[in-house]
C-alpha cells in the first residue's frame, strides 16, 4: 500500500505520491472503458449494483476489523443519501448511458460537471451568486459541449440518443447533489474509507432495486456473458473500487485538495485515448478541440472558485 511508504518525518515520500497520482489518473480514467465493456453483455444497473455490493462489503468489513467504530444511525442516514445520489444517480445511470455513448465521450461530458456546480451553488440555500468570470467559464464550457455533441462527430448510425446524453447530464447533477450534501450537511462524518463503504452499501441497494424493477434479473443469462465483460467487471470491483478508494484516501491525507483535484483534468484524456486505442471509439481534431475547451473552462471555474473560497 502507498500509505506504508513514509519519509523519516512521517509524511509520504515523493515516490509514493507520484505512484498514487499515477494510479488515480490511470485507474479512474480507465473505469469508463471498463463500464463500456462490462455492459456489453451484463445488464447495466445489475452490473453496477453487484460491483458495489462486493466492494462495499469488503471495504466495510476491513474497516470494522481494523477497529473503526460502528456507524451511528445518523451517519447511516447521511451516507445513505450521499450513496444513493453518487452511485445510483451518478454511476449506475452512467453505466446505462454507456450502452450508447462511447466511453471517452462519456468521461468528457461528465468532466464538464463543474459547469453544473456553479448553478447548483447559486440556487442552494446560502449559495453564492456566480461572478462574471465564472459565468464566462460556464458559457465557454457549454460551447465546448455543443462542439463535442453537434452533428458530424459520430459515424453515421452510431449517434447516441438524446435520452442517453441527457442521462449523463442528469447523472452529473446527482453526483454534485451528493457531493454538496456531503460537504455542507453532514455534521458527523465517519472516516473517509468507512464513509465510502457505507455509500457503496446504501447505493447498491437502490441500484439493485431499480435493476429489479426494470426486469434485468429476468434478462440475465450467465451463459451469454463474455469473458471480456467478466474481466471488465472484475477490474471495476478490484481495481476501480477496492484499490482506488484507499489510494484516493491516501492522497487526501498527504497532498493538497488542489493537487488531488487534477484527476478531473487527466481522467477524460486517459478515457478518450483508451477508448480510441482499444475499442476504436471516435477521436478526431474536433473532439480534441472540444476537449481542450471543456477542460479549460473547468480549470478556469475550479481555480476561480478556489480563490473565492479562500
Amino acid at each position: 500500500m502507498p500509505s506504508q511508504e513514509k519519509t523519516s518525518g512521517g509524511r509520504a515520500s515523493r515516490g509514493a505520491l507520484i505512484m498514487a497520482f499515477a494510479a488515480i489518473y490511470i485507474i479512474w480514467g480507465s473505469t469508463y472503458l471498463g463500464i463500456r465493456v462490462a455492459v456489453e453483455t451484463i445488464p447495466p444497473f445489475l452490473m453496477a449494483g453487484m460491483r458495489f455490493v462486493i466492494s462495499g462489503v469488503l471495504v466495510f468489513s476491513f474497516m470494522i476489523l481494523k477497529g473503526t467504530p460502528w456507524p451511528s444511525l445518523r451517519q447511516w442516514r447521511d451516507q445513505a443519501f450521499v450513496g444513493v445520489s453518487l452511485l445510483l444517480g451518478g454511476n449506475a445511470v452512467v453505466s446505462w448511458a454507456e450502452l450508447q455513448v462511447p466511453s471517452g465521450i462519456t468521461c468528457l461530458i461528465l468532466g464538464s460537471s463543474p459547469l453544473i456546480v456553479v448553478g447548483i451553488d447559486w440556487i442552494r440555500p446560502g449559495g453564492q451568486r456566480p461572478t462574471p468570470l465564472l459565468l464566462f467559464g460556464v458559457l465557454v464550457g457549454i460551447g465546448g459541449l455543443a462542439l463535442l455533441l453537434g452533428p458530424g462527430v459520430f459515424p453515421t448510425g452510431s449517434r447516441p440518443s438524446a435520452g442517453a446524453i441527457a442521462a449523463l447530464l442528469i447523472s452529473s447533477v446527482f453526483w454534485w447533489i451528493g457531493s454538496f450534501y456531503s460537504k455542507h450537511a453532514v455534521k458527523d462524518p465517519p472516516p473517509l474509507l468507512m464513509a465510502s463503504s457505507m455509500q457503496m452499501l446504501a447505493g447498491c441497494v437502490s441500484i439493485l432495486l431499480v435493476s429489479f424493477c426494470l426486469g434485468e434479473f429476468g434478462r440475465l443469462n450467465l451463459h451469454t456473458i463474455t469473458l471480456a465483460s467478466w474481466s471488465a467487471f472484475s477490474y471495476l470491483v478490484v481495481v476501480g473500487s477496492i484499490i482506488a478508494f484507499p489510494v484516493y484516501s491516501f492522497l487526501l491525507e498527504n497532498s493538497t485538495p488542489a493537487k488531488v483535484s487534477t484527476f478531473a483534468y487527466v481522467n477524460p484524456v486517459v478515457a478518450v485515448i483508451l477508448g480510441w486505442a482499444i475499442l476504436g471509439e471516435p477521436l478526431n481534431l474536433r473532439i480534441g478541440i472540444a476537449a481542450v475547451i471543456i477542460l479549460g473552462a473547468v480549470a478556469l471555474i475550479t481555480i476561480r472558485r478556489a480563490k473565492l473560497a479562500r
